[in-house]
């Protein structure tokens, strides 16, 4: 796309050092490096979530400093086609108007109350009425913080402390389920990263995705993304999630399906409503907040009620259902037609179709699986049908990093990392999709080109 240097009176855009003023004096241009190495004395790695560093697509990253419907657009004055959408939470396009002027609305009327409000209730029912399992909702602030809460909730509810998850589902940096584990046999206990220590993860045991494990009375809960979207976009096989659903049934084990992604992104009742099972308790995120920072779950009034203040399972958060991501949030989902998601879905189709298409006739082995409004990418000719995860493993990285570069050079940003969804939202019009269409049959080219020069 073509670049256009921001003006020096743009303050998000200035580089001097110690710069702290809300009108820019003009004392220096921005540059995505000089404002990178500037986060990187701050921050640490420079970036406040561990992806956004492009450790594995090497190089550094553009620094945002705007962005609008299907576009964002750096420090330097560069505008890129967006597919990252931040990772879900975008489904109207960036500052959509529904969006922008409902937060405007609500800022003047404060930004956090410390108690309950009028907009979280709102967004609750909103929540309940669209996904019919949620016979009640508690908001907080984050997938992570939903994540953590189901599992504590689910432990609380049945007097077990087991839980089940799967190889390649990615449920938020929670520390019970930061769970090192293959996807070939079930393993038990082993943290994922440094700093979760072994009793954390004790009672979690990693099974292979697409299999209903043998579960006993053992187990409090088994928590799955029922489309694994952070394995490359990978959809339950035929009887995979009514087995579990059955299964969870025979040992009295809760079910919790993690749709921080899927939820308010495949339909207004989400996964569950597409593969028609209902789970004992729902996590969200992203969508539900307009793109401003949110959680929630919802499940049967009888497992829910064991929260404080009703039941002995502690949650609170000060900032929980605040004012301006409920007034966000609640503005989204208003605007989620049963139309807009055919719409999403026919878009998602054509950009799938597209790349797949550009890929093959530049000769760059790639697919793209799509369930619903979901896109994947998976490189190599090595990959295959992708069931669980380590199929999901035989993707190439080196020939996504290659193609993620060269699609940056060519206008478009990915998810800097080889296993993320591509994101299709209503800012993504016909127009947009073709242009993506055209810079990854170009982008395709410049990765085959690359490898043939190695």
């Amino acid at each position: 796309m073509t670049d256009q240097m921001i003006p020096s009176c743009d303050p998000i855009g200035c580089a001097a050092a110690g710069c702290t003023a809300t009108v820019c004096t003009g004392a220096g241009l921005a540059s995505n490096a000089t404002m990178f190495a500037r986060s990187k004395a701050v921050i640490p790695g420079g970036v406040n979530s561990s992806i956004r560093a492009f450790n594995s697509v090497g190089g550094e990253p553009y620094v945002v400093a705007r962005a609008k419907g299907a576009t964002i657009t750096d420090v330097e004055g560069t505008s890129y086609y967006d597919l990252v959408q931040s990772y879900g939470a975008v489904i109207l396009g960036h500052a959509h108007p529904a969006v922008t002027e409902a937060i405007t609305a609500a800022v003047v009327d404060g930004t956090s109350y410390g108690a309950p409000t009028p907009r979280e209730m709102k967004l609750a029912e909103a929540i309940s009425e669209r996904v019919s399992s949620c016979e009640r909702v508690r908001l907080m602030n984050s997938g992570t913080e939903a994540t953590s809460t189901a599992i504590r909730l689910a432990r609380g509810a049945t007097g077990r402390d087991r839980i089940v998850t799967f190889a390649g589902n990615f449920h938020g940096a929670t520390d019970a389920l930061l769970v090192a584990g293959g996807s070939g046999v079930a393993t038990l206990g082993l943290p994922g990263t440094a700093g979760v220590p072994n009793a954390s993860v004790a009672e979690t045991m990693v099974v292979p995705y697409n299999v209903v494990p043998e579960l006993n009375d053992q187990v409090a809960a088994v928590i799955i993304e029922p489309v694994a979207a952070n394995m490359g976009v990978v959809a339950p096989v035929a009887g995979f999630l009514e087995g579990l659903r059955a299964e969870c049934d025979r040992v009295g084990a809760l079910l919790i399906f993690d749709e921080v992604i899927t939820g308010f992104r495949l339909g207004s009742g989400g996964a569950q409503a597409m593969y028609g099972i209902t789970p004992d308790i729902t996590c969200f995120g992203k969508v539900i907040g307009g793109g401003l920072p949110i959680g929630s779950i919802g499940g049967r009034a009888d497992i829910m009620e064991y929260l404080s203040p009703l039941g002995p399972v502690f949650h609170s958060g000060t900032l929980s259902g605040n004012p301006l991501a409920t007034a966000a949030g609640l503005a989204a989902l208003n605007q989620l037609t049963p139309d807009v998601y055919i719409e999403l879905q026919a878009r998602a189709g054509r950009l799938a179709a597209g790349l797949g298409d550009a890929c093959a006739s530049a000769g760059f082995a790639a697919s793209f699986p799509i369930v619903g409004t979901l896109v994947g990418m998976f490189c190599g000719s090595a990959v295959g049908t992708v069931q669980n995860f380590d199929d999901a493993k035989r993707t190439d990285e080196a020939a996504y990093s290659r193609f993620f570069q060269a699609m940056l050079a060519e206008g478009v940003a990915m998810a800097p990392g080889a296993y993320e969804t591509i994101f299709v939202g209503l800012g993504h019009t016909g127009d947009v999709l073709d242009a993506i269409v055209a810079a990854a049959h170009r982008a395709a080219t410049t990765a085959v080109s690359r490898l043939d020069k190695r």
